[in-house]
């Protein structure tokens, strides 16, 4: 009967300790998710401002990688086949699928439908941007390229951004410790590539480019932050970039994600524990 009169209060209080704790992880995930898109912001401000230090920018780069494209038709055709094969869209959101199917196959059931959402909402989040803010794409004499759509922000860059970056944070664990500098060193020259083909080809701006790197990294970073907030409403610890999002992966022939539970019960004692004869 003690116990049953300190129910009400010792519930209230376990659930408010749950409340409190859940509560700042979710103010942290906000706050990370808004620095992320401070950046992007900054930029399409200036962008629909129509700022001019950044249009001569925009300008000037345009011309130079066009003059040089135009120089160089071998050079186009190879820029031409990366934004068109390896480092398109599609390879890159079925390269995350493949890796999401993986996951599946090892039960890594959130990890799975964090990679799902941040492959998806990128491209949600891309396609309505560029409907928001419809800005032309580059006009150029003798173009060598053409692109269809709204120009800012580049989806190839955004694109790579989350791909990238989806495919690192769940892979990096698999790697060994000395050898996951080749990772990032591929993911940044994939990134950086992307970006450099759309604006030589003269479909993009330097600045829609720019705007799709970051657009990209504030949708990781979002994704990434509710994620860790579910690690560590599991109990997990907290990971960083350098570990990967599930360092429980690396571990063969056993499920890395363990079952949430909000509260510790002990097991009723088995037959073989009872001391009464």
């Amino acid at each position: 009967m003690r116990a049953l009169s300190r129910f009400p209060g010792n519930l209230i209080r376990r659930l408010r300790g749950a409340d409190e704790r859940l509560g700042v992880r979710l103010l942290v995930t906000a706050a990370v998710c808004a620095v992320a898109t401070v950046p992007f912001a900054f930029v399409l401000v200036l962008v629909e401002a129509h700022w001019g230090p950044l249009h001569r920018a925009d300008r000037s780069a345009a011309e130079n990688l066009h003059r040089a494209a135009l120089d160089h038709p071998a050079w186009v055709t190879v820029l031409r086949f990366l934004t068109n094969g390896p480092w398109s869209p599609t390879v890159m959101r079925l390269l995350v699928a493949a890796v999401v199917v993986w996951l599946l196959y090892r039960r890594a059931w959130r990890l799975a439908a964090w990679a799902a959402v941040t492959s998806a909402l990128s491209s949600l989040v891309g396609v309505m941007v560029k409907t928001a803010v419809e800005r032309a794409r580059p006009q150029l004499p003798d173009p060598v390229a053409h692109a269809p759509g709204y120009s800012f922000p580049s989806g190839h860059a955004m694109t790579a951004t989350t791909s990238c970056g989806v495919l690192l944070l769940v892979l990096l664990p698999l790697v060994p410790r000395g050898l996951r500098a080749l990772p990032w060193a591929a993911a940044v020259i994939s990134v950086v590539g992307v970006g450099y083909t759309r604006v030589a080809l003269g479909v993009h701006w330097a600045s829609d480019v720019v705007g799709g790197w970051l657009l990209g990294l504030a949708v990781l970073a979002a994704t990434t932050a509710a994620f860790q907030t579910w690690r560590q409403e599991a109990g997990l610890a907290h990971t960083s970039p350098a570990q990967g999002l599930e360092p429980e992966l690396d571990t063969p022939h056993t499920a890395p994600e363990p079952a949430l539970h909000l509260g510790h019960h002990p097991a009723p004692p088995s037959a073989e524990d009872d001391p009464r004869p």
